[in-house]
């Protein structure tokens, strides 16, 4: 519903780009090694000279914006690594350095409750409230306290997406514009790829997979293919039930 597209935004806004952004996917952190994979394997352990994924990434990049994805996935012991992070604003790795995260700011993730903020028959104050008694359910009250905020993101309406359609798109065209070639994607084209969304309650990922899908790996092709001279135009369109690249120089794909 857009928890990671607002971390990269707020990436780009306070550290000046979106890569400024360190991601952990918390599903890989299941099991009761993960704090070592998270912060480092103490001496004379298996795993030692690899450093740990959170710890080694910091210390490169302090000033980034750490994104724990789906964090109610996470081992119980790495949700207390967490709480010490947020408690004292600091780690220690298992090689014993301190590493701060004082110029970060921490962002955690959760589907948790999804099923009532996605449903449509369900006021929003009502889901809410549903969503947050869900929370408490999963997460200790001192690691909920520990937040500044708790922001619930409200289901995506049509407009809504396309907005976001809009924005993928003005991305994919500056990627084309790198090769002197002008993207163009006609208002029926754009309504097409809406229609391909059957996930709208995922907010941009199944769209960005759509793009992918119809309009990147297409374009590509037709680049490798016909190696289109600088200012060239590739227009996607509709014909009958398909999808198009109709191309200004280089033919039809």
């Amino acid at each position: 519903m857009g928890k990671t597209e607002l971390a990269k935004a707020l990436a780009e806004f306070l550290f000046g780009s979106e890569d400024a952004m360190i991601v952990l996917d918390m599903s890989e952190f299941q099991d009761e090694n993960a704090v070592s994979r998270l912060i480092g394997a103490p001496p004379g352990y298996v795993g030692y000279e690899e450093g740990g994924q959170l710890t080694d990434k910091v210390a490169r990049m302090p000033y980034a914006v750490v994104l724990f994805d789906e964090a109610e996935k996470a081992h119980p012991r790495v949700l207390d690594v967490l709480l010490q992070l947020m408690e004292k604003g600091r780690l220690t790795d298992g090689r014993g350095r301190t590493v701060s995260f004082a110029e970060t700011v921490i962002i955690l993730t959760s589907n948790i409750g999804n099923q009532y903020l996605s449903d449509p028959q369900l006021p929003v104050a009502v889901a809410r409230e549903a969503a947050q008694e869900e929370l408490k359910r999963h997460f200790r009250p001192e690691f909920l306290n520990r937040f500044n905020e708790i922001v619930f993101f409200n289901r995506l309406d049509e407009a809504t997406l396309r907005q976001i359609l809009d924005l993928l798109l003005k991305k994919e065209s500056a990627l084309a514009a790198e090769r002197a070639i002008t993207l163009e994607v006609t208002e029926t084209a754009r309504s097409w790829l809406l229609r391909q969304n059957d996930q709208p309650e995922w907010g941009a990922r199944p769209l960005r997979r759509i793009i992918e899908r119809h309009i990147r790996e297409p374009l590509a092709d037709w680049i490798l293919r016909e190696d289109p001279a600088p200012g060239a135009v590739a227009r996607f369109d509709v014909q009958g039930d398909r999808l198009v690249l109709l191309a200004a120089r280089g033919g039809t794909a």
